[in-house]
């Protein structure tokens, strides 16, 4: 990504005002952005492909290298890029792509190729980005033997985080970017209640390891989280490089709400004293042969495996327990009152009869 020096000065004159009301930006620890001091990533050359990759039957197909109906120019109207033999290729001074729907967290595939033959070096050379969010931009740029900057080298993000190797392929070849993006989340008052996250493959090699976004990247700034919605336009970034796009989908990733331990168990217990307690503890074999042991500690059930396992039994009835932190449960049979014969353990849609050991 590079801006203008026109823009930059707009920037500096009109939007410092705006920022400085704002939280600033977290900035990188030990290097200023696009320092050429900054080790470049090493080279890799990357296995051979089998491209393009077919999308998942849950998948939402951005392009299928038919047309550009579902991408939109920066005031909404028809994009302004062309569809030759396949593939999207950016024109310049059109503008950026953005997608017509928005997402959030996603699976995102897109596939791309620098221009052949070469024209220019450096930023120059191949140059544009894949924008999540509108914001967060993967840099595409051809990186085959092409010194810059190691936070603007392909499979970057950009101005913060090199990639972790040079895995790119020469010019005119296809590349693919795998990505898998969380967006940020934010707190009632604005505040960032957790920063975005991504992962980057190039070509089969992971390139950014669930790293975690200062903020929107940007030229020659650091720019600071704004809650802009939960889901805003993929975009594309034009150039002035006729960079080539083809077979783009995405999934879109929910928000895992069971993480974690749960905090109590999520089931009605009931209370039972010592004496009720008492008749369930002793020895038992499996139909195997396998012993296993309940043992009371205070008002405690506890069922010794014989793999080792040490497992808290809470009582849901008079005769049913279920285990503290799994989803089983011990069914208790009795010959007669008091006299508890066996037990069945119910865990993972199968059931395990378990009998009481003859007294010794």
């Amino acid at each position: 990504m590079k801006r203008s020096v026109g823009w930059i000065i707009m920037s500096v004159l009109s939007g410092s005002a705006a920022l400085a009301g704002t939280a600033s930006a977290q900035s990188p620890v030990r290097w200023l952005a696009h320092d050429m001091q900054r080790q470049r990533p090493v080279v890799v050359t990357p296995g051979k492909q089998s491209l393009p990759v077919a999308a998942p039957s849950d998948a939402v197909v951005l392009f299928d290298g038919t047309d550009l109906s579902k991408w939109r120019d920066a005031e909404g109207g028809a994009a302004k890029w062309t569809v030759k033999d396949g593939a999207m290729i950016s024109v310049a001074n059109s503008g950026y792509l953005h997608s017509a729907d928005k997402f959030g967290d996603v699976q995102l595939h897109i596939e791309w190729a620098a221009p052949l033959p070469v024209v220019g070096s450096g930023q120059g050379r191949g140059n544009s980005g894949v924008f999540l969010m509108g914001l967060y931009e993967v840099q595409v740029l051809d990186s085959y033997e092409n010194e810059t900057y190691a936070d603007g080298q392909a499979g970057a993000i950009y101005g913060q985080y090199p990639p972790l190797v040079n895995a790119c392929l020469p010019p005119g070849e296809w590349q693919s970017y795998d990505i898998v993006f969380r967006r940020p989340r934010f707190h009632p008052d604005g505040t960032v209640a957790r920063a975005a996250r991504i992962s980057v493959v190039l070509n089969g090699v992971v390139v950014q390891d669930n790293v975690e976004i200062w903020g929107p990247t940007a030229w020659l700034q650091n720019v600071p989280y704004k809650n802009l919605g939960d889901k805003l336009p993929l975009s594309l970034q034009d150039h002035g490089n006729p960079v080539r796009y083809r077979n783009i989908w995405l999934r879109e990733l929910a928000e895992s709400s069971d993480s974690g331990p749960p905090a109590a168990p999520a089931r009605t217990l009931v209370e039972l004293n010592a004496d009720e307690l008492q008749p369930f503890a002793g020895d038992y074999k499996t139909i195997l042969g396998d012993f296993a042991k309940i043992e009371l500690d205070g008002k405690q059930l506890r069922l010794h495996m014989k793999t080792g396992q040490l497992i808290d039994l809470l009582p849901t009835s008079k005769s049913d327990f279920a285990m503290r932190f799994t989803a089983g449960t011990l069914h208790f049979q009795e010959k007669e009152p008091g006299k508890v014969s066996g037990f069945t353990m119910e865990l993972g849609g199968q059931k395990y009869p378990v009998n009481r050991a003859p007294s010794p």
